[in-house]
């Protein structure tokens, strides 16, 4: 089945990705890395560790805040952040755990 291409929605997550993600994640990632210096285990396993339990959340409530206000529904961030930032960090566990773990080391 072929699906329409959606512009709106093409909009919505480049312009979150260049106004949000790519600058905070420039200057976290740079934070984190003046931080925590080297490679060994000890230092991946202490990004990663920083990474899913301060950034994700942070991340996911600036990224669900951003969607609903692009949407116009600002007034539903609050129900949206309380229903949905555990359950889209743990899903970024089952990735980014794996991935940061090659990536920092």
């Amino acid at each position: 089945q072929k699906m329409d291409f959606d512009l709106k929605r093409l909009v919505k997550m480049a312009s979150f990705g260049f106004l949000l993600h790519g600058t905070t994640g420039h200057y976290f990632y740079g934070f984190l890395d003046g931080l925590l210096k080297g490679t060994s285990p000890a230092v991946v396993a202490a990004k990663v560790a920083i990474d899913q339990t301060v950034w994700a959340p942070v991340f996911m409530v600036m990224f669900f805040s951003y969607m609903m206000a692009f949407e116009g529904t600002p007034e539903l961030i609050g129900k949206k952040i309380s229903q949905d930032v555990f359950t889209a960090v743990k899903g970024s566990w089952m990735t980014w755990i794996p991935a940061h773990t090659i990536n920092f080391a």
